[in-house]
């Protein structure tokens, strides 16, 4: 069966695309992004309003225990089938890359669903994101930051007896001398504001959502400052 979503409005496109991203349709989103831009939407548009709009709630929801593990993957699996068409098309209309970060599970760690869901909205939200995985030491994070120059480094932990594997990173960035070159969060779901704090890190991600935020945040303020 062919899907088509021409006899929709603009709005409830969108709010579809929301939706049956929410429920992990891929086929669907992918039918809904190639509707969107046969509608003249810019890539840009379609990836706000349809597929970042949808993965907040799912990010939230995620949050509150409505969502699960598995219902999360399919949200993103289906996200990812948007963005494939999608962002050859961001690179080519030079859609601004507001910036870097890369990112990973801390060493020890082989936990990587939020994570990859911080890194998708990231990438959701303009960043250009380097997802290094699960069971990251400092030197494949230090490897990683003087290859790509990022602005962010995103530190993920489940477990608490790899959580203070993060100060570990932290000092490592110190001891080379470019701690103040980068925005160190941290995140996972042990981890506190105040573990963040007393780690080093400059910033504590409670979840998906509030991580893109306030990653915006700093990138926004840097740009200004600059």
């Amino acid at each position: 069966m062919e899907l088509d979503f021409s006899d929709l409005n603009d709005e409830d496109l969108f709010l579809q695309m929301q939706d049956d991203l929410y429920d992990g349709l891929r086929e669907e989103i992918v039918a809904q992004t190639h509707e969107g831009l046969a509608r003249s939407y810019t890539p840009q548009e379609i990836l706000d309003q349809g597929l970042v709009a949808g993965m907040e709630i799912v990010g939230v929801d995620f949050r509150d225990g409505i969502l699960f593990v598995p219902e999360v993957l399919m949200a993103a699996n289906a996200m990812k089938g948007g963005m494939e068409i999608l962002r050859p098309l961001l690179t080519e209309t030079g859609a601004e890359q507001i910036g870097k970060m890369v990112i990973g599970t801390v060493k020890g760690d082989i936990h990587d669903i939020g994570k990859n869901l911080v890194a998708m909205m990231m990438e959701g939200a303009g960043l250009e994101v380097i997802n290094l995985g699960i069971n990251v030491d400092a030197e494949m994070f230090l490897e990683a930051i003087y290859e790509h120059k990022p602005q962010l480094l995103g530190m993920s932990a489940l477990l608490t007896t790899t959580m203070p594997y993060m100060k570990v990173v932290v000092d490592t960035l110190i001891a080379e001398g470019i701690r103040d070159d980068i925005y160190v969060m941290a995140g996972g779901a042990p981890v506190t504001e105040n573990f963040a704090r007393d780690v080093g890190a400059d910033a504590y991600g409670r979840d998906a959502a509030v991580s893109v935020e306030i990653a915006k945040a700093h990138l926004l303020k840097k740009r200004q400052t600059a």
